[in-house]
């Protein structure tokens, strides 16, 4: 996977081309990816683990840099991270073990950015 930049960047125009095609759909998504996050009887920090360790299972980098960077904004720790990603490599095998680190880099790529 390249740096969370890099995918950010690669994914930038064609996601603003999509929004501009397709403008229901792109908000109604983000509107049940909002209401699925919300605090409830489980914390968003919780259900942002739940996003990063699918994420990993599907093996989607943009997926992993959204979920890195919202975990870092809500403050969960290295070591959380690291743990849910060892959900993921326990339920996923040898992919868990190469997407779990490129998950956990794309993390602390995440961090550095919010102290810049």
């Amino acid at each position: 996977m390249k740096s969370m930049d890099e995918v950010r960047a690669e994914l930038r125009q064609p996601a603003i081309d999509l929004h501009e095609m397709i403008p229901h759909v792109m908000k109604s998504y983000a509107e049940l990816s909002k209401a699925a996050q919300a605090e409830g009887e489980l914390s968003s920090a919780f259900k942002e683990l739940l996003a990063l360790v699918i994420a990993i299972t599907r093996e989607c980098d943009g997926c992993i840099v959204a979920h890195t960077r919202g975990a870092a904004r809500l403050g969960i720790t290295r070591q959380q991270v690291a743990e849910a990603i060892g959900v993921s490599i326990a339920m996923n095998g040898g992919p868990g073990t190469v997407w779990g680190p490129r998950a956990l880099r794309a993390y602390d790529e995440a961090v550095a950015a919010r102290k810049s």
